[in-house]
């Protein structure tokens, strides 16, 4: 997935400035293509495996571009428009995170638009099946993240190794006056779902949310959604 994700990027020649590429495991270098990289291309190399948001906070402090890209190796950059669109809309006064439309590998439309993962909100979506009400978080599967708002917010919640991290930049960054902004272009994300599969992704995933469920920030954005802030 990653050589295919990076020849997907090399497409992109002048556009591109910067890839960071983490190793979270042990791996072999990535070997360079013919004529070289068309971007500077940093690998890291992990010695013990760190969390996402994590990895991507490291990375993210050695750049000092206009916007960053979170960007999983399992996405498939189809689209031709995809990264004027997103600078396009991550441009448009106080947008923070701008992001795809993601779909999968069938074409059907992928739910990474969601509502605060809150108890309440996941009964109403599992039990009763009832549509979301709202757009509070996207899934960092994919994400244009202006660089300015990223370090007003503190980037991402170390605290969370893996799963919410997302959920809670989302209601940070809005909570700090900036905005979430959909592009008009696709991408597709061969997502694996390994959060509802028995093992160590799916207690991770338990851990986060007693995180996010305990600590204040739901419950500050949550305040502030339902009187009009």
């Amino acid at each position: 997935m990653v050589a295919r994700l990076l020849a997907q990027l090399c497409r992109w020649d002048g556009l591109i400035g910067e890839v960071v590429l983490t190793h979270n495991l042990p791996a072999e270098a990535v070997p360079v293509p013919p004529g070289g990289w068309p971007f500077r291309f940093i690998e890291v190399f992990n010695s013990a495996p760190a969390g996402f948001g994590a990895n991507h906070n490291h990375a993210f402090a050695r750049s000092s571009s206009e916007f960053f890209c979170v960007l999983n190796p399992d996405i498939e950059l189809n689209d031709p428009a995809i990264w004027e669109q997103l600078v396009q809309q991550g441009r448009e006064p106080r947008v923070g995170c701008a992001y795809p439309v993601l779909l999968n590998p069938d074409g059907s439309r992928q739910d990474n638009e969601r509502e605060a993962v809150s108890p309440l909100a996941l009964l109403r979506r599992h039990l009763l099946k009832r549509a979301q009400c709202r757009v509070d978080w996207v899934s960092a599967a994919f994400w244009l993240v202006r660089a300015s708002a990223w370090r007003e917010v503190g980037g991402f919640d170390e605290r969370y190794f893996m799963y919410c991290e997302d959920t809670d930049f989302c209601l940070r960054l809005q909570m700090a006056g900036w905005k979430l902004a959909k592009a008009q272009a696709t991408a597709v994300h061969d997502a694996s779902w390994s959060s509802r599969q028995l093992g160590a992704h799916l207690l991770w995933h338990l851990r986060s949310m007693m995180r996010l469920w305990t600590q204040p920030t739901l419950r500050r954005y949550l305040s502030g959604r339902f009187h009009g802030a």
